[in-house]
């Protein structure tokens, strides 16, 4: 690496972030000028607001100005995985809008003279595949099915800026906030239709919103490069989780949804996005010292309610 890494999480910082629109995107850019950082933001359509910048990922450009005197870059760009259902072109959609993203401001960051010092890129646990029973850390070998090689070859893409800056990937699991994935569940549950998921024993690995933000700010001067699990560190259940909605929201959680109606209705995407079981731990973050807001599932879903 030719980058250095900023010497405190005092310094200010002067942070480009793709995909700042997104539900872990305006978390992490309100927490990032909390901070007294500068946010740059990369827009597909002209730029209108200071910081703004204008990017094509399709044809891999990039506003001239947008890396001058950047110290870092974070990627958050990729079609939503709740679109249903996945059709062979929404598949290539998944693919792509990773790849490319990742690719575009990975080559820009190889190329630049003056390299930021660290490349912060999604990923996603989906790496790991469905592994029942397993204990996954970052040193767990990659699984099988669509989304492990999906973020097989995101992950590389990022690597293209690894001869220039710190390249750190990391594996979101899922996120409990106020959009995305909750927000369904969120709905079915105030209506009283709250629901154990197949069996309910898959394991789930979440992270609260506020800690997905904060884990983010912790890497960017970290000294990790790599996978890293962005993970809540008491594992939980998906029955563990929709049971912690019911009680908090004080509805009944009655219904089963049975695993061959989410194969059937939601195909390969239910299959592989409430089926599965994962067990991800966040070893690196925690022995790198990062300390959760919100320890358990139950915590998480406690904290957004309240903020509803």
């Amino acid at each position: 690496m030719t980058a250095t890494t900023p010497a405190s999480n005092s310094a200010p910082l002067t942070i480009l972030v793709a995909g700042a629109s997104g539900l872990i995107g305006t978390e992490l850019v309100t927490q990032l000028r909390a901070d007294g950082h500068e946010v740059r933001t990369l827009v597909r359509r002209e730029a209108t607001a200071p910081g703004e910048f204008t990017w094509s990922p399709r044809a891999g450009t990039i506003a001239p100005g947008a890396l001058d005197s950047v110290d870092a870059v974070i990627s958050l760009s990729g079609a939503s995985l709740g679109r249903i259902p996945w059709t062979r072109d929404y598949r290539a959609a998944i693919l792509e809008s990773r790849v490319l993203t990742t690719s575009t401001l990975a080559t820009a960051i190889a190329r630049s003279t003056q390299p930021p010092s660290v490349f912060l890129s999604a990923s996603a646990v989906g790496i790991y595949g469905d592994r029942p029973g397993e204990l996954l850390t970052e040193e767990s070998t990659r699984g099988r099915g669509f989304l492990a090689d999906v973020v097989e070859q995101w992950e590389s893409a990022a690597q293209i800026a690894a001869a220039a800056t710190r390249v750190v990937t990391f594996r979101t699991g899922f996120v409990i906030g106020d959009g995305g994935g909750m927000k369904p569940l969120l709905l079915l549950t105030k209506f009283g239709l709250g629901s154990r998921i197949a069996s309910g024993a898959q394991n789930l690995p979440w992270i609260s919103l506020h800690d997905e933000a904060a884990a983010i700010r912790h890497l960017l001067t970290s000294e990790i490069e790599g996978a890293v699990n962005l993970v809540g560190p008491v594992p939980s259940t998906f029955e563990m989780m929709t049971r912690a909605l019911a009680r908090r929201l004080r509805r009944p959680h009655l219904f089963v949804l049975p695993r061959f109606v989410i194969s059937t209705v939601m195909g390969e995407a239910g299959r592989q996005l409430l089926l599965v079981s994962q067990r991800a731990v966040p070893q690196r973050l925690t022995d790198d010292g990062f300390v959760f807001r919100h320890q358990t599932v139950a915590a998480a879903i406690d904290a957004l309610v309240s903020k509803r």
